[in-house]
């Protein structure tokens, strides 16, 4: 991957469909979902590849267990990381593994980063149905610090399941970011990602990311033009080498996120940072190291 030739790095991207037609989730879900984001494409990873290489631009791509909580078989992580091998110069491949799985998902986890490459895990703790700060999950984390990999949780209200009886079953409490800063506290050397606007937590999210030197946090999932001012604040100042660029696609396109970013009160020298410098710093792209600033 050439790193300088890229504008920008997409660190928030899902894998909806296998090559076989397999969804990542329920028809009832994906059904509140599109309502919710409003009817989207499902790209196959190769058709992700030829979109983000016409727009010169890098991508992470996930899928997520949550076969237990859900009992609908993922999209295999096998799969995604061949995809993305596939792809190299624009595809940066991420794991999922529900933390339900115990023993058996830590050996997997351990398998995906030694042999297939795989950068970091998604975690969705509502819809995984568990706590970020459950014991439970401790020894898949212990397993991606030691890896060096990035675990990337997701925080904030989510449009899997809105409007749903019982919201699908999913819990909104599970993804309050603060729950994440015991995870932090107890793997000090942990890369840790924040997904999304932290509605309605923002200011949690805000108080983790400043505090926790290896917390940071992506802006996938929203359109610019709606982000909480305190965001954009933070974004321009204390967190500016910690802020990452994620659409969310294929729910928001890459495209319709940075037209809106373009008219962002951004500053210049942030705005490069913000776009591809720091996810670079943090993915150990173009022979840069993991972010480790105090």
């Amino acid at each position: 991957m050439n790193v300088e030739e890229l504008v920008a790095i997409d660190v928030h991207t899902h894998a909806e469909v296998s090559a076989g037609g397999h969804a990542s989730l329920s028809a009832e879900l994906f059904g509140a979902s599109e309502k919710y984001f409003k009817e989207h494409p499902r790209p196959t990873i190769p058709e992700m590849a030829a979109y983000y290489r016409e727009r010169k631009m890098a991508a992470v791509v996930f899928t997520v267990d949550a076969e237990h909580a859900t009992g609908h078989p993922r999209i295999s992580n096998e799969e995604v990381a061949e995809s993305c091998a596939a792809h190299p110069d624009v595809l940066i491949p991420f794991a999922s593994v529900d933390p339900w799985k115990g023993r058996a998902g830590v050996r997997e986890a351990r398998r995906l980063v030694e042999e297939y490459g795989v950068r970091g895990f998604k975690f969705h703790p509502s819809i995984q149905g568990f706590s970020p700060d459950d014991r439970m999950a401790y020894p898949l984390y212990e397993v991606i610090e030691e890896l060096g990999a990035i675990a990337l949780f997701h925080t904030g209200q989510t449009g899997i399941g809105a409007g749903v009886p019982g919201g699908g079953g999913i819990r909104l409490k599970h993804s309050n970011p603060m729950l994440v800063d015991d995870v932090a506290v107890d793997f000090p050397e942990l890369r840790i990602i924040l997904a999304h606007p932290s509605f309605p937590w923002q200011d949690e999210a805000l108080a983790v990311a400043t505090h926790k030197p290896y917390v940071h946090i992506d802006l996938s999932g929203w359109s610019p033009k709606y982000f909480p001012p305190q965001l954009v604040r933070y974004a321009n100042t204390l967190l500016k080498d910690k802020v990452l660029f994620g659409s969310d696609y294929p729910v928001i396109t890459p495209d319709r996120w940075l037209a809106d970013f373009d008219k962002l009160e951004i500053k210049p020298e942030v705005r490069p940072k913000i776009l591809k410098d720091n996810a670079a710093r943090l993915l150990g792209l173009g022979g840069q190291k993991g972010t480790r600033q105090p």
